[in-house]
């Protein structure tokens, strides 16, 4: 009882310093005011043809496909981080998503298990088949103790087809628009067991492409730092070769006195436009490439695509602005 107590109090006191640090530095920065008005297709709004893979800052879901983890009000509440499936994820902006699987293809949380990866598949590709000009990264990895499906390699190949974008290093350095029409899908595979791991050349990505320093925490202030720390160690987005992501969770512990991962992950879930902002007070901002989040919400998508936006179209938030203050002044006249 005394180290719950203990660890409570930290967390108050952690939750305190991120709130102070917010008030002190605000979370205005480039785009900052941005909303998004089709998150289903906000990339074909972008300049595809002057935006390297590189460059663009993604919005994602971290462990995206345990809306159906575990059973109701009895083991999901300790397993579940998105109430959203894939499908409307997707169409409500997230860009990157994190899957995890066991050795029947069937999505996991630890030792729970829920339904087949192949409904994420299906999902992905009805989203993929109703846009034109938008991109997914697709991570699936085999996790906790399980082992990796059989040929599950060559089946993911099977099933996601043409979509796929080949590993190769040089894509980084290209437009969307030269990926364009078909191939707007990059899928990572990370298996548990090395010999399995996508070749050079493999129409699947491996782990060497997508890397984080996640910590295991589930104090925010703890977890804020060093997601900027972890950042500012990263070079620069035009001159690497790998995705890097941050992910603005936190995960409950044994130790503590909620288990459940969305009171504990909403200690620092608020705060991801203050990260955004401090990367910008640190000279990071450029190093920022894949954001994601637990539950995520429009809100948290706003703020990714605006960044985008107020990089590479910041027209585009001239005429958003101009149409809100016309809104705005209609609406006044009309209450007069």
């Amino acid at each position: 009882m005394g180290a719950q107590i203990t660890k409570e109090k930290e967390v108050k006191e952690e939750e305190t310093e991120l709130q102070q640090l917010e008030k002190t530095d605000g979370t205005s920065f480039p785009g900052s005011n941005y909303q998004c008005a089709n998150g289903k297709e906000w990339m074909s709004t972008l300049p595809l043809d002057k935006i390297k893979v590189r460059d663009l800052v993604w919005p994602g879901t971290h462990d995206s496909a345990t809306n159906e983890i575990g059973i109701p009000f009895i083991s999901r509440p300790f397993a579940r981080c998105q109430k959203l499936s894939i499908y409307n994820q997707l169409v409500l902006g997230a860009r990157v998503l994190d899957i995890r699987i066991q050795q029947d293809k069937l999505i996991c949380h630890g030792p729970l298990t829920s339904y087949p990866v192949a409904d994420v598949l299906t999902d992905v590709k009805q989203f993929l088949s109703e846009t034109t000009s938008e991109f997914v990264i697709l991570e699936i990895r085999t996790e906790f103790s399980w082992k990796d499906p059989p040929n599950f390699d060559q089946w993911l190949v099977e099933q996601l087809g043409d979509y796929l974008i080949p590993q190769d290093v040089s894509t980084f350095d290209k437009t969307f628009q030269q990926l364009l029409p078909q191939t707007r899908l990059f899928c990572v595979w990370k298996p548990n067991t090395a010999s399995n791991n996508p070749p050079a050349g493999s129409q699947l990505w491996n782990s060497d492409y997508l890397l984080d320093n996640w910590i295991d925490t589930d104090l925010p202030f703890t977890k804020f730092n060093s997601n900027l720390n972890y950042l500012a160690q990263q070079a620069p987005n035009d001159t690497r070769n790998y995705f890097y992501r941050v992910e603005n969770t936190a995960t409950p512990q044994i130790s503590g006195p909620v288990l459940c991962v969305f009171p504990v992950t909403e200690r620092i879930r608020p705060f991801a436009r203050l990260f955004i902002t401090e990367t910008f007070k640190r000279g990071i901002a450029d190093r920022l490439q894949i954001f994601v989040e637990d539950f995520v919400q429009a809100d948290f998508i706003d703020a990714c695509v605006g960044l985008n936006v107020a990089r590479y179209a910041p027209s585009q938030l001239l005429l958003d602005s101009q149409s809100e203050t016309t809104k705005q002044e209609a609406a006044s006249s009309s209450s007069s």
